[in-house]
């Protein structure tokens, strides 16, 4: 029943507040002492480096060129203590805290609309370059204020609702399949390993599924057009955002005065994939169009084919928007996402094994369908995925602005200051959070008691926001977390997943995360038994 899926989903978030509030309450944690905004020490007092420090920094021999974000803070903590100030070099003041007792501060200052530092790239292409696609759209990912609000609470019903979810299960699983067929034809016969450029298949994989629901369209990734040029042109121009999108928006904003090379070419970049999306849309929509006229579809309210149709009939406009902000905030981060978990489970066999058996009498035969019904019924299925993630981040955490002034880690962070909570890579990765910090231990997110040791007694509730929080959470969750879990189940189900070679370094980061080894991946096929 779809009713019983979203109890499954809301008792899993339960589970994980419920141990954190057992752990705070039955160990000697420090008081925390509230300070108001006239004891406060003031802004100007919060410690940092100068805008110097900063820009010489990140120069040629300098303390953080190609450092990992997520380092960098670190670094920083350890000169500056748990808050510091980032100066205005990209525009804003950031105000960093490494202190969990501000998270629940900063969240509940947010705001009606939570503003995020947003793309300034982004936005010149959708205002500027492409206004006849976008108007004065903004986007999910990069808008802010009232046009967002409005934006998001006309696509959160289509999006976040669990009956939509048989809208894109039925695709979600095909891909998955075509994915299977695809590790099949490509293994090595006698070591049963994947080839170097494997990654590129689980890339076309986050591609297809996002396809399949945002688009309504079998793209071929896995099979006929793998090795297209669209194919290749969109992946380009993907990895283009990712990467060019951090150094231009993030650091000093120089393409805004100058002819920036970078700035160019993701220009061209987003103009490849907003192409992408408006052609794969109107063909779809066509289709339907063709189909309905054929009495194929019905078209009764509520009884549309796919999410597109839900999209399309508020607003072409948003629908083109949608498939775009999927693509850009989806197709790396799920991929990163799905590397970690099987790279986890093919070096923790015994908790492969354990997901197995839970597997198998939802998943009787390796092809066996997964229903929204027998879904929900797998929540170590979901501790596995929670704890890869958790274990490798895609970023480093997230970013509000402040609309007044609050009182974090006693000192006045003044109205307009961009504060950033580094949830995901700190405290989701230190011990005194997370015992045992680098083990794998889905166990630590299941309802019970003899697992509340897993959890550190500083932790609290905000400290796994991979989907970030409030009303700016990522639209897209409960289509990701569908996808990550019929991929891992089909995965595990049909084979045993090992991996060979070491890990420790599988991943690179600068802002965002990316593969930096080949998956090799070892896919043993498993008997029926």
């Amino acid at each position: 029943m779809l009713s019983q899926q979203l109890n499954a989903k809301r008792q899993a978030s339960w589970q994980v507040c419920q141990i954190l509030r057992r752990n705070v309450a039955s160990k000697t944690a420090p008081a925390v002492a509230t300070t108001s905004l006239e004891q406060a020490k003031p802004y100007a007092e919060v410690p940092g480096p100068t805008k110097f420090q900063m820009i010489r920094a990140f120069m040629p021999g300098g303390r953080y060129q190609n450092v990992p974000t997520h380092e960098m803070f670190l670094d920083l903590s350890r000169q500056f203590g748990g808050l510091f100030r980032l100066p205005s070099i990209a525009g804003t003041d950031m105000v960093l805290t490494m202190n969990p007792q501000d998270y629940a501060t900063v969240f509940r200052n947010e705001g009606q609309w939570p503003h995020r530092r947003s793309f300034a790239t982004v936005e010149y292409f959708r205002r500027v370059r492409r206004p006849e696609v976008f108007g004065e759209y903004d986007g999910l990912v990069s808008g802010n204020g009232p046009a967002w609000g409005k934006l998001r609470t006309a696509v959160n019903p289509i999006l976040l609702q669990p009956r939509n979810a048989k809208l894109y299960l039925k695709n979600l699983v095909q891909v998955s399949d075509e994915f299977l067929e695809r590790i099949r034809l490509i293994r090595d016969p006698v070591s049963q390993e994947m080839p170097d450029d494997f990654t590129e298949d689980i890339r076309n994989l986050v591609i297809e599924s996002i396809g399949s629901v945002a688009l309504n369209t079998h793209l071929g990734l896995l099979g006929e057009n793998r090795d297209s040029d669209e194919a290749k042109q969109l992946k380009a121009a993907l990895q283009d955002v990712v990467e060019l999108g951090f150094q231009l928006d993030m650091l000093p904003a120089i393409w805004k005065y100058l002819p920036v090379p970078k700035f160019r070419r993701l220009m061209r970049s987003l103009d490849t994939i907003t192409d992408f999306c408006c052609t794969h849309i109107e063909q779809a929509l066509k289709r339907i169009e063709e189909d309905v006229r054929a009495g194929k579809i019905s078209t009764e309210l509520g009884m549309e084919a796919s999410l597109l149709e839900k999209l399309a009939r508020y607003d072409r406009q948003t629908a083109v928007i949608i498939a775009m902000d999927f693509l850009f905030a989806g197709a790396d981060p799920t991929l990163v996402s799905l590397g970690g978990i099987l790279l986890s489970l093919a070096k923790n066999p015994e908790k492969q094994a354990r997901l197995l058996e839970e597997l198998r009498p939802v998943l009787p035969a390796k092809d066996s369908p997964l229903t929204i019904e027998n879904m929900s019924s797998l929540p170590y299925l979901r501790a596995c995925i929670k704890e890869g993630i958790r274990l490798y981040p895609i970023g480093p955490g997230t970013v509000r602005r402040m609309p007044h002034d609050v009182v974090l880690s006693g000192y006045r962070i003044v109205a307009g200051t961009d504060v950033a909570i580094a949830a995901n890579y700190q405290m989701a990765n230190m011990e005194q959070y997370v015992p045992r910090v680098r083990e794998f231990l889905p166990e630590r997110w299941l309802r019970d008691e003899s697992n509340s040791n897993l959890v550190g007694e500083t932790a609290t509730p905000f400290m796994y926001l991979p989907f970030g929080f409030g009303p700016r959470a990522c639209a897209g969750k409960r289509i990701v977390d569908m996808m990550l879990e019929i991929a891992v189940a089909r995965l595990v189900r049909n084979f045993q997943i090992g991996f060979d070679y070491p890990i420790e370094n599988a991943f690179k980061a600068q802002f965002f995360v990316q593969p930096n080894i080949p998956f090799k991946f070892k896919f043993v096929e498993r008997t029926e038994e």
